[in-house]
């Protein structure tokens, strides 16, 4: 599978090109613009995308009569801040911003200020990829495997470890901006706080970030591979999540935890289960083990900076007159890493989606569906 994503953020509209999706799969409008709608929502999310942008989904290329063609889909997310201005300029600056792209970019592509960088280097561009992964989605929902995402840290609030179950994190995803769990914390204790910490941030022109978790239930053992570095299903995740603006790290299972254990205590022991079965008592690997699923839930946290542009200036330069000045503030949230997390359940859905249809075919979803079942050892964890 591969996608072609393309659009500013201050152009007409994000475009985006999906191919390797089989033939008979319904994807419907109404599901993806849900998932729009959840990058949206999170405590501290600034103005374009809670009073400006309405983030809906139309499909142009690759349905017949309401269900894929197995040919390349397409799809427009409009801007509704283009159509707003209506033709007046967006904002243009020359102070880059530390820990943006601003720098870097005007320097690579030669630009005399920053805003042609932000058009695409924005975080607006993961609308689109948000899209994408809801299409992914869709495919795996057929094979019984749902990804879902919390949030486990916002600045230094930090919420006590879970094993969450899909039923909590379905719940605490249906939260809504300024209702019931704001922020999607499983604790809500915890998530008081956090809500504190973002009004502190907000009072002080700041930004925090943070610690998502993405969960993949029902993930069958052998999606991957090891022999190949760039194809191992761990390396993928990497590559993907590590794309998301503003994240600086990921973990894969306790990756992290288990760095400092002995091997005594970081592996995961296989247990008998029945005639031929086997099962695990803990899932340390997070679901992988040499860059193939193991049937364990799939689980991946990513780890978010506080976003750039921020009130509270920070020191740079005027890359025209070589002077200091105060870093250009850009419209934008004070916390973003509900959103994070949503656009990390893209990435996941997307790898998975691409590992399942390479290994069982992805031409024919009833094929796809039929093999199967057909496959011995084809488990649910």
């Amino acid at each position: 599978m591969r996608y072609l994503l393309a659009g500013e953020s201050h152009g007409p509209a994000l475009v985006g090109i999906l191919e390797g999706f089989p033939a008979g799969l319904a994807i419907a409008e109404k599901f993806v613009n849900a998932e729009l709608d959840l990058r949206r929502q999170g405590y501290g999310r600034g103005l374009r995308v809670t009073g400006i942008e309405l983030d809906q989904v139309e499909f142009l290329a690759g349905f017949w009569k309401g269900k894929t063609l197995g040919s390349p889909i397409a799809f427009t997310i409009a801007n509704r801040d283009f159509e707003l201005r209506k033709g007046k300029p967006a904002q243009r600056w020359r102070v880059p911003r530390p820990g943006h792209a601003d720098l870097p970019g005007l320097i690579r592509y030669g630009y005399d200020d920053c805003a042609p960088v932000a058009e695409r280097a924005s975080a607006r561009s993961t609308a689109a990829y948000t899209a994408a992964g809801a299409c992914a989605k869709a495919l795996l929902a057929r094979f019984g495997i749902t990804v879902l995402s919390h949030v486990t840290a916002v600045g230094g609030v930090q919420a006590y470890p879970v094993e969450p179950s899909p039923a909590q994190l379905r719940r605490v995803r249906k939260g809504q901006v300024g209702k019931t769990r704001p922020l999607r914390c499983l604790d809500v204790q915890t998530e008081k706080a956090m809500v504190a910490a973002v009004d502190q941030a907000m009072g002080e022109g700041v930004t925090l970030g943070g610690v998502f978790e993405v969960v993949a239930f029902g993930v069958p053992a052998g999606l991957g591979t090891y022999a190949h570095p760039d194809r191992r299903l761990d390396a993928r995740l990497a590559a993907e999540i590590m794309g998301i603006p503003a994240l600086k790290a990921i973990e894969i299972g306790d990756g992290i935890t288990v760095a400092g254990e002995t091997g005594r205590t970081a592996h995961d022991e296989i247990l008998p289960a029945g005639r031929k079965g086997y099962r695990r008592e803990t899932n340390r690997a997070g679901g992988l083990e040499g860059g193939v699923t193991n049937g364990e839930p799939l689980t991946v946290r990513g780890f978010v900076k506080p976003i750039s542009s921020q009130r509270r200036r920070l020191n740079s330069v005027d890359v025209r007159t070589g002077k200091a000045a105060k870093a250009a503030y850009v419209r934008s949230d004070t916390c973003v890493v509900p959103a994070a997390g949503i656009i990390a359940e893209a990435a996941v859905a997307w790898c998975l989606a691409d590992a399942l249809t390479s290994f069982l075919g992805g031409d024919n979803l009833d094929v796809m569906l039929r093999r199967s079942k057909e496959l011995e050892g084809w488990k649910k964890a």
